[in-house]
């Protein structure tokens, strides 16, 4: 009899374990069952550039049934609200799912650290939706100004110096002089403020690329307050910890990400920040029945000492080794343990300017690595099948 598989999630992780699963099994081994909010697959890596302006909605947004197209996936459109693994049954918004075997790849969400009026009072840049919501805002404080020209509304600024940070940071700093000039006001008038609490722009990196990038983007008007962290908002103000304060009407949070509330709801083992512990064969704890992937789990890189990031390269990985195992759980063959293939990793800095290193080694910065990060984009639409569509 064939096993129920339900995938939560059309991310990078639940949307590639969903197509290689299709390509492994026959119908007869598994019905593959995929649940997803939206009719579209995002593409989050780029989503700095939509809230920018750079790119249209629809240049981030794949439509499932295009991906899916002649495949025996049966997709589902509907939200999740809660999983009871005692039952073994998902709980959708108009329905309610069974499964013999269970994905789980829900992504994450901001984490504010509990710092007073963040969540309230800041945009987050989670979706398309929410890049909308940015972008709309950003030309809506540029129009207001010639009837109310505070300042506060030409000031912007971007909480996190991240990877998610700093891309965005590029992508405004190309963008809002082109505002500027449209509006018909002076780019002088325009503030741009990076805050970041950790004493450098993306930690953990590279730091001679680190400089390079700090330069390019200085060179572009951002401010960077670094080691300074942001310990309350209230509407129209920024309060840092060394005293300042910055009249705002547009602040972008992006430093830091929690795991699932519905995963934590589930009783699944977590850590601090929510993300779900798994076994070398990215299951749930204790459960040989779900798989936890992407953003929604926490794997530890021995090598390092810390948890791997929550990076599409990562979650592109995780899904093919969950469809394998998955693939393995049903017919009762040997699993692969998963241990991440790092290729590498590149920030853009907008303005066709990037950073990056291929491998452990090899530093790469300007066009080509801005070329390099634009092949991974290339690579990922031929893995889910949408190159030539």
């Amino acid at each position: 009899m064939a096993k129920k598989v339900v995938i939560l999630g059309a991310g990078y992780a639940g949307l590639v374990t969903a197509l290689k699963l299709n390509k492994l099994a026959s119908a007869g081994d598994c019905e593959i069952i995929l649940v997803n909010k939206h009719d579209y697959h995002q593409m989050i890596t780029q989503l700095h550039e939509s809230a920018a302006g750079a790119k249209s909605d629809r240049d981030i947004r794949i439509p499932l049934a295009s991906v899916l197209k002649g495949k025996n996936i049966k997709f589902i459109k509907d939200t999740v609200e809660a999983i009871d693994k005692q039952a073994k049954q998902v709980k959708l918004k108009s329905q309610v799912l069974s499964y013999d075997y269970l994905v789980v790849s829900l992504g994450s969400e901001s984490e504010y650290f509990g710092i007073p009026g963040l969540k309230e009072y800041s945009f987050s840049l989670k979706s398309i939706n929410q890049a909308r919501l940015i972008r709309i805002h950003i030309e809506k404080c540029f129009a207001d100004y010639h009837y109310d020209p505070t300042p506060d509304k030409l000031t912007f600024v971007v909480g996190g110096a991240g990877f998610s940070g700093i891309e965005l940071v590029g992508e405004l700093a190309d963008a809002l002089p082109k505002l500027a000039e449209e509006n018909n006001i002076p780019y002088e008038r325009v503030k741009l403020y990076n805050v970041e609490a950790a004493p450098m722009i993306l930690p953990g990196f590279d730091e001679e690329l680190v400089k390079v990038a700090e330069h390019s983007l200085k060179s572009r008007g951002v401010n960077f307050l670094v080691g300074v962290p942001i310990i309350r908002v209230e509407p129209g103000k920024v309060h840092l910890k060394n005293g300042e304060i910055i009249e705002t009407q547009t602040l972008v949070w992006t430093g830091g990400v929690r795991g699932s509330q519905i995963v934590i709801d589930a009783g699944f083992e977590t850590e601090p920040r929510g993300r779900a512990k798994v076994d070398e064969y990215l299951r749930a704890i204790g459960h040989e029945d779900v798989f936890i992937i992407g953003d929604s789990c926490f794997v530890m890189n021995e090598e390092t000492g810390r948890p791997y990031p929550p990076t599409a390269q990562i979650a592109i990985q995780m899904g093919e080794n969950c469809a394998a195992n998955l693939y393995a759980s049903i017919k009762g063959t040997q699993k692969e343990k998963f241990v991440p293939n790092l290729l590498g990793s590149v920030a853009s800095l907008g303005r066709k300017d990037a950073i990056g290193k291929v491998g452990k080694s090899l530093k790469t910065k300007g066009w080509i690595a801005y070329r390099i990060k634009d092949m991974s984009q290339v690579r990922y639409l031929a893995k889910i099948g949408m190159i030539f569509k």
